[in-house]
């Protein structure tokens, strides 16, 4: 009887309870149809909307849509980053501006741009790097010192920005005119395009300087505004059509030696970021970096053949008197800024201790790939003429 009981009881139990279980169910159903989901789908994936500081066309705008692409993939989703070409919010060197007052979400463009409102930006890019090349400077920036140093600048215009140095770049051709340039003189009254630091040491040489984006400057020399201009590199020089507006280029130059690229984004917006949104980023600008130099190697030496083999480009190295020359200017330049700058004579110091010690050791383990080369690929010199075997004495009997 007690089991009946029990029997009785237990199986009353067990129906009370899938009752409990099922309302339970029905009750939690009801909490995530009216709330989980649309608390889910009001958040969705963060949006950014940015802007480079390129022409569609040009591989430089290439770069910035990689970096969006490595971050929406390595965030699975919970990130989307779509980057404008210039001019589609706001003119090219308006970006810092933008992102700053959050007009935009963040941008893609180059530090030196910027030096306008702190000439001390300019030491990212503009002049002979004291030996060091692109790649050297990204060391400095990251393990130097560099990258405290620019948050300090960005401070002191009150940029409200988070920025990423990335993206080495090679040596920077001397420019583009109608003829070689052959001596100092030919320089005269010219007037030229560059930016950075380079405004006044091609000022110092002579020339009439105009800061013009990448964007307008061969419609400039199409219109005879220019006489002569100074971009990046064979692609970029190629895409925006400099082969169109003149048929000479001057390679080599320490006027941006060591210039690399600049990913911003609007710091209010990317404080507020997860920890590991932030941590998927550092890493992404990084690899970004990597590929960014690994492309521009077999693009740039492509378009360098197509230059010369399909455009009818004659290219000529910068005689050395005019590279020594803009070493000398460039170290007036810089002393005079220093003096007007207390923080740009900071920087300037703490890379010169820096290249010291790199350049250095650069120079001392890495064999000069000249020899090889010439080795390889070079006119091969006719073998010498074997010497003929010495006859052999008679023996003597």
């Amino acid at each position: 009887m007690t089991k009946k009981v029990l029997g009785k009881d237990t199986k009353t139990e067990g129906v009370s309870r899938r009752k409990f279980l099922t309302g339970a169910a029905a009750a939690t159903a009801g909490v995530a149809t009216l709330g989980f989901p649309m608390i889910a789908k009001a958040q969705g994936p963060i949006s950014m909307r940015w802007q480079s500081t390129w022409p569609t066309k040009d591989i430089f705008h290439e770069y910035a849509l990689d970096f969006a692409q490595k971050i929406n993939d390595m965030t699975g989703g919970d990130m989307k980053i779509e980057v404008l070409p210039a001019g589609s919010v706001v003119p090219a060197f308006g970006v810092l501006d933008a992102v700053s007052k959050g007009t935009l979400d963040g941008a893609h463009g180059v530090i030196v741009y910027h030096y306008g409102k702190q000439n001390a930006l300019a030491l990212w890019g503009s002049g002979p790097g004291y030996g060091m090349d692109a790649n050297m400077l990204l060391s400095w920036h990251k393990y130097g010192g560099g990258k405290e140093f620019i948050e300090r600048l960005y401070k002191s215009i009150g940029a409200n920005v988070q920025s990423f140095a990335y993206g080495p770049m090679f040596t920077q051709p001397f420019g583009w005119f109608k003829k070689p340039i052959t001596k100092l003189e030919d320089l005269k009254g010219m007037k030229f395009r560059t930016v950075g630091l380079s405004v006044d040491v091609y000022t110092a040489m002579g020339c009439a300087v105009n800061a013009l984006p990448g964007a307008e400057i061969v419609p400039a020399m199409d219109r005879g505004l220019l006489d002569g201009a100074e971009f990046n590199n064979a692609s970029s020089d190629r895409l925006l059509g400099f082969p169109d507006v003149s048929k000479v280029c001057m390679l080599q130059s320490f006027h941006q030696n060591a210039e690399q690229f600049e990913i911003l984004f609007n710091k209010t917006k990317y404080d507020a970021l997860p920890a590991k949104l932030k941590a998927i980023i550092a890493n992404g600008v990084e690899a970004a970096s990597a590929d960014m130099a690994w492309k521009s190697i077999d693009r740039y030496s492509k378009d360098y053949i197509e230059l010369q083999t399909k455009d009818k480009v004659k290219f000529y190295k910068t005689p050395d008197a005019i590279l020594a020359k803009q070493l000398v200017v460039y170290d007036e330049v810089v002393k005079k800024k220093s003096v007007d700058n207390p923080l740009f004579k900071e920087i300037v110091e703490s890379q010169i201790a820096f290249a010291k010690r790199t350049v250095a050791w650069d120079m001392d383990y890495n064999v000069n790939r000249r020899m090889a080369y010439n080795h390889y690929f070079g006119a091969k010199k006719a073998a010498p003429a074997k010497a003929a075997p010495a006859k052999e004495e008679p023996k003597k009997k």
